[in-house]
């Protein structure tokens, strides 16, 4: 059974930092590609950071809105991804999501190309 356990969110004030973790169980980590997707409130699920599978040397990538204040990393020993958040505005305010992607080699931005998804976790930025 694979399973994607969010954390980390929380409320935060403008120009403030969090870190979200994503743990995976029930796949082969180290062989997916991952990403971040959030969803405001009345909007449309938007993609925001991925990363490759580890045999393709860390290969990233982001919407323009984080480029600069955004840092997806992952750790295989840990089965884990992390969403390093900075300089956070309140137009970040959404519930995040992490999603895995089985083919690994590239990377992908829209949601439906990814098999798994985690619940969320919700990011609250007040200004």
């Amino acid at each position: 059974q694979v399973q994607l356990v969010e954390s980390g969110g929380g409320l935060v004030q403008a120009g403030g930092s969090l870190r979200l973790s994503c743990v995976a169980s029930g796949i082969t980590f180290s062989r997916y590609a991952m990403g971040w997707f959030r969803q405001a409130p009345g909007k449309e699920r938007e993609f925001v950071a991925a990363i490759v599978a580890s045999w393709r040397s860390g290969l990233t990538d982001y919407t323009d809105s984080v480029k600069g204040r955004f840092t997806i990393s992952r750790d295989n020993a840990k089965n884990t991804v992390y969403l390093r958040m900075n300089s956070l505005k309140p137009e970040d305010t959404a519930a995040y999501f992490c999603a895995a992607d089985t083919s690994g080699w590239s990377i992908k931005r829209r949601g439906d190309e990814y098999e798994y998804w985690g619940q969320g976790t919700q990011v609250t930025v007040s200004s």
